[in-house]
């Protein structure tokens, strides 16, 4: 969320679009992301005709699948049904990060009663862009996993990594790099248990992620049904190939030779554990023909995953008559 914000006002600013934060000020068009707190300053303003354009994400959902205590069932209950509200009785239009997202929504709450459109995220393809690293040469591949959080209840896509890893390593030398916040627990299981070295970065500085995205072979997308990853399309970006399971919006994104998705041979909604050998293979196709793959990777993040597609596309949905 801080990410799209910080990108989107960015865009705004080179095109000299005026924004303000305070939904009571005068503006021709109010973007909500996802919820907020304040409903009474965005009634008003939709009373004064404002249009009011709700950009939304996936629901909360892990909680359907696993106990995770009170205070996170109580949150992940309270933010969908606010969510919610916003969609049914004051959005003017909906905008879904993907196709995906779309579905979920409709599926679980019923199709919004005003018109909605599909914008996947973007990215600055300058910024992300496949440069020459300054690394030295490394004597293992490098797989490397980002998320903004890999803890409690979503840290089943990390130890998916380093299972992947593991097989990896019996061929080739291979190691997991992790960007993000991981808990205590979970990082000590991994440190126990896992047979290829593991490096937790943990929060890094958004500028550093290119540097880093370059100097891996593969990405694995960890997050299980990922309404519409931003490391997925940073990677792409900067021609890193992607792997992962085939939940989600993963396969809006990872299309043709950007990367490879397996089937999850699971129930991801119930985070049954995948079947790990078709992840493998798909890996492996990929590491055979790493030019390829970086190539195609890059010109997939080209074809329609810019940041100024993107604001080009949410301009439209809120300023359009």
């Amino acid at each position: 969320m801080a990410s799209f914000r910080l990108k989107i006002e960015r865009a705004l600013q080179a095109r000299h679009v005026e924004f303000v934060h305070d939904p009571s000020q005068t503006a021709d068009a109010i973007l909500l992301i996802a919820g907020s707190r304040h409903v009474l300053p965005l009634w008003r303003a939709k009373r004064r005709g404002v249009r009011l354009v709700q950009r939304l994400d996936g629901l909360n959902w892990v909680q359907r699948a696993r106990w995770n205590g009170i205070r996170y069932e109580m949150r992940a209950l309270y933010g969908n049904t606010i969510m919610n509200l916003y969609r049914r009785r004051l959005a003017s239009r909906v905008v879904y990060q993907s196709q995906f997202v779309r579905g979920w929504w409709d599926a679980w709450y019923g199709v919004a009663p005003v018109p909605t459109a599909v914008i996947l995220n973007g990215v600055d393809l300058v910024e992300y862009s496949p440069r020459p690293v300054n690394n030295p040469r490394r004597n293992a591949r490098r797989l490397l996993v980002v998320e903004g959080s890999l803890a409690g209840a979503q840290r089943d896509g990390l130890l998916h990594a380093v299972r992947l890893a593991e097989a990896l390593n019996l061929r080739d030398p291979t190691e997991v790099v992790v960007a993000g916040t991981v808990d205590r627990s979970t990082r000590q299981l991994v440190v126990s248990t896992s047979r290829v070295p593991v490096q937790f970065l943990g929060v890094i500085a958004r500028e550093q992620i290119p540097e880093l995205m370059r100097s891996a072979d593969l990405l694995f997308s960890a997050e299980i049904n990922p309404p519409c990853p931003n490391s997925v399309i940073e990677a792409l970006g900067c021609g890193l190939p992607v792997v992962g399971f085939d939940t989600g919006s993963l396969n809006e994104l990872v299309t043709g030779d950007a990367g490879r998705l397996a089937p999850y041979r699971g129930d991801p909604w119930k985070l049954e554990t995948p079947e790990l050998a078709p992840l493998v293979e798909a890996a492996e196709e990929v590491l055979m023909d790493p030019a390829r793959f970086r190539r195609e990777a890059r010109k997939r993040a080209e074809a329609g995953l810019g940041v100024e597609e993107m604001v080009d596309a949410y301009l439209k949905v809120l300023l359009e008559q």
